[in-house]
């Protein structure tokens, strides 16, 4: 287990993996959206003016 999981315990019946994959999704969510992919969904909601 990478020492970055280990840096919280896991909760009473939490399987001891899920810290690290809260870990991983957690900088996956901060990560900024990228422009390409907000003009994209710009176009799609038909929305094209700022």
């Amino acid at each position: 287990m990478p020492p970055e999981a280990r840096t919280h315990a896991p909760a009473e019946g939490e399987p001891g993996w899920a810290t690290g994959l809260r870990k991983l999704y957690n900088s996956v969510v901060d990560e900024p959206l990228p422009d390409s992919f907000r003009d994209l969904l710009k176009k799609l909601d038909g929305s094209d003016d700022d």
